[in-house]
Formats: C-alpha cells, sequence, structure tokens
C-alpha cells in the first residue's frame, strides 16, 4: 500500500509518501514541504497548495491518502488555515477517487511513538527509526506528513474493515426495519 500523508497547514503544507503493509518494514517514497508566503492573499496560496498536492497525487499515485484530521486549538486563524488546507487536499484527493482518512495527532503519536503525549522531537525520532532514515525529516512538518502515512498504514485497514462492518450492520438493521 502507498499512503500520502498530507500534515495541512496554509504557509507550510507536509506531505510524505510511505510505502508497505503493516507487519512489513515501511519504506519512504518521498517527502517535501510545500510552502506558501503570508503575502499573498489567501485564495492564492490556497490554489498553491492545490496543485502541489495534485502533483504529488499524479507524481506518486498514491492507494490513499491521510490528512491530519482538524481540533480545536485557542488561535482561530491557525485553525481557518489549516482547515482550508486540509479541505483542499480532501477535494484533490476525492476528484480522483482516493479514499480519504483523517487521523487525530494524538492517534498519530501514539501509533508511531506509542503515548499520544508525545513531543515533536519524538515523533521525528520513531518516524526516523520506523523508515530507516539517516536524519530526521525536517521541518517538523515533513516528519509529521511521514508519521501520517505510517499510521494509515499500520491502522488504517482494520479501521476501513471496522467502517464497513459497522455500515452492514446498519444496512441490515434498516433493511429489517422496513419490512
Amino acid at each position: 500500500m502507498r499512503v500520502l500523508g498530507i500534515d495541512p497547514g496554509l504557509t507550510r503544507c507536509g506531505m510524505g509518501v510511505v510505502e508497505g503493509q503493516a507487519g512489513r518494514p515501511l519504506s519512504l517514497v518521498d517527502v517535501n514541504v510545500l510552502r506558501t508566503s503570508s503575502q499573498l492573499p489567501v485564495p492564492q496560496r490556497l490554489v498553491t497548495i492545490e496543485k502541489g498536492v495534485d502533483a504529488w497525487i499524479e507524481e506518486h499515485r498514491p492507494d490513499a491518502v491521510a490528512i491530519e484530521r482538524i481540533f480545536a486549538r485557542s488561535d482561530v486563524s491557525t485553525i481557518m488555515g489549516t482547515a482550508q488546507a486540509a479541505g483542499i487536499a480532501m477535494v484533490c484527493a476525492a476528484r480522483r477517487g482516493l479514499p480519504v482518512a483523517l487521523h487525530t495527532p494524538s492517534e498519530v503519536k501514539a501509533a508511531v511513538s506509542g503515548s499520544g503525549r508525545a513531543d515533536k522531537a519524538q515523533v521525528g525520532a520513531m518516524v526516523t527509526r520506523i523508515l530507516r532514515l539517516d536524519a530526521m525529516p525536517k521541518p517538523a512538518d515533513a516528519a509529521d506528513a511521514l508519521a501520517l502515512a505510517i499510521t494509515h498504514i499500520w491502522r488504517g485497514g482494520a479501521q476501513a474493515r471496522l467502517e464497513a462492518a459497522a455500515a452492514a450492520a446498519t444496512a441490515r438493521l434498516a433493511a429489517g426495519r422496513t419490512r
């Protein structure tokens, strides 16, 4: 499985592609950070992110896209930009029919480090170990994108099966009620 992990952000949008399967060694395909200037209007910045995400999907042909789920922070302007970038990434993936998974920061931290409260340095160090890299990916947005892809490979398949089973059970219950 090849997964594109995206750590959304309006100024820095981490992008990382990881390949492999649960229970086997994973490998780094590519990692980078899309950057936009805070001097540009937000719509232009979003177009830059869209073009970058589209180019990565075209180049790397992922099987799925894993994006950090946005959660409330104290700075509303940061949340808005992050949510806008995440929305652009979701649209790019959906336009190509790719499954999109949202993973919370604590879920990602727990998956790669064993603790949902791990700091950025711990996540970066574990990404480096898991992918057998010579150096920690920098900036942190790059390491976070890889951590998202790793989390999805390790947990995404199981989560998708659980969701499918729940949907099937709900459909069976609904069918039983209509008879």
